[in-house]
C-alpha cells in the first residue's frame, strides 16, 4: 500500500465531504480517527470507504498521533477534517510518490478560504509538514498547536507545489469563539510546560501580531477578510496571554481561591 490519508474528526459533516473528495484519486486507504461524532460524519466516512477508528479524545497531539499510528501505507498524508487538497497539490503529491527524490517528508502550503475565496496574504505562507514516510515522523508541539516533525532531525525534507485548502472560518463570531477555546487550551499547555504569564506580553504581543499580519504579510490586500483575519489573530493572542496570567493566579499558593478555610489565619477578637 502506497499512500494512507490520516484524518482526525468529530462532528465535521459540513467540511469533511470536501476533504474526502479531494483525495479519492490519491489515497490507497483513508483512516479516520473519530472522537465521538453524533452528526453525519461517520456515515460520510463509511460511504467514502474510509476505515473509521473510534476513540476518546486524546488531545490534538495524541489524537493526531493515533491517526498516524493507524495508517498502513508506506507514505502518510495528514489532513484536518476542514482541509482539502487542491488540484495542483494533488498532482504534486502524485508526482512525488512516483519520484520522492530521496526526501522522506514534504511540506505543503496551507491557505485559508473564506466564503469560497482564498486569503492570499493573511497567514501566508503557512508551510506545514503533511506528507511523509511512515515510521520516520511523529507529532510534537503543545495542544492545540501540534505539528509533524522528523524523529531524526537529519531527515531530508522538501516542499510541494500547490495549496492545501483550509475552510476554518464559517462565521467570524464562531471563529473567535474557537480562538477563545484554543487560547485557554494553549495557555494550559504553556503553564504545564513551566511558562509564566507576562503583563508586558499581554499588552505588546497583540498589537505586534496585528501589525505582522496586516502590514508585514499584507493581509490588507485581502480586503475586509484580511482585516478581520489580522484582528482575530490579535484577539487570540491577547486571550492566550490573559488566560496564562489567569491560570497563574488560580494556581498560585498565594491565591485567595487556593487557600482553604482551615488554613485561613484565625480572626482576632475585637478590642473592647
Amino acid at each position: 500500500m502506497r499512500l494512507s490519508v490520516a484524518i482526525m474528526c468529530k462532528n465535521n459533516e459540513q467540511t469533511i465531504g470536501r476533504t474526502l473528495g479531494s483525495v479519492e484519486d490519491l489515497a490507497d486507504e483513508i483512516v479516520a480517527v473519530d472522537s465521538g461524532s453524533t452528526d453525519g460524519t461517520i456515515a460520510m466516512l463509511e460511504q467514502a470507504g474510509a476505515r473509521v477508528v473510534s476513540t476518546e479524545w486524546l488531545g490534538y497531539r495524541g489524537t493526531r498521533q493515533k491517526s498516524i499510528d493507524e495508517a498502513l501505507g508506506d507514505w502518510v498524508l495528514v489532513l484536518d477534517s476542514d482541509e482539502s487538497v487542491l488540484p495542483e497539490l494533488a498532482a504534486s503529491i502524485a508526482e512525488t510518490l512516483d519520484n520522492p527524490r530521496e526526501r522522506t517528508g514534504f511540506e505543503v502550503n496551507r491557505k485559508v478560504f473564506y466564503r469560497d475565496c482564498p486569503l492570499n496574504f493573511a497567514w501566508q505562507p503557512e508551510w506545514r509538514l503533511r506528507l511523509f514516510r511512515r515510521g520516520r515522523y511523529h507529532v510534537e508541539g503543545l495542544d492545540p498547536h501540534d505539528y509533524i516533525a522528523p524523529i531524526d532531525p537529519a531527515e531530508p525534507i522538501g516542499r510541494l507545489s500547490g495549496d492545501l485548502r483550509h475552510d476554518s472560518i464559517g462565521q467570524w463570531s464562531e471563529f473567535l469563539s474557537k480562538q477563545g477555546r484554543h487560547a485557554r487550551m494553549m495557555a494550559e499547555s504553556m503553564h504545564n510546560a513551566g511558562r509564566a504569564g507576562s503583563r508586558l506580553r499581554l499588552v505588546t504581543s497583540p498589537p505586534g501580531t496585528f501589525i505582522k499580519q496586516l502590514v508585514l504579510k499584507q493581509a490588507w490586500r485581502d480586503g475586509t477578510p484580511g482585516w478581520l483575519a489580522a484582528s482575530s489573530m490579535a484577539i487570540g493572542t491577547m486571550m492566550k496571554h490573559a488566560a496564562l496570567l489567569e491560570i497563574g493566579m488560580e494556581r498560585s499558593p498565594e491565591s485567595p481561591s487556593s487557600t482553604s478555610p482551615s488554613t485561613q489565619p484565625p480572626t482576632m477578637p475585637r478590642q473592647r
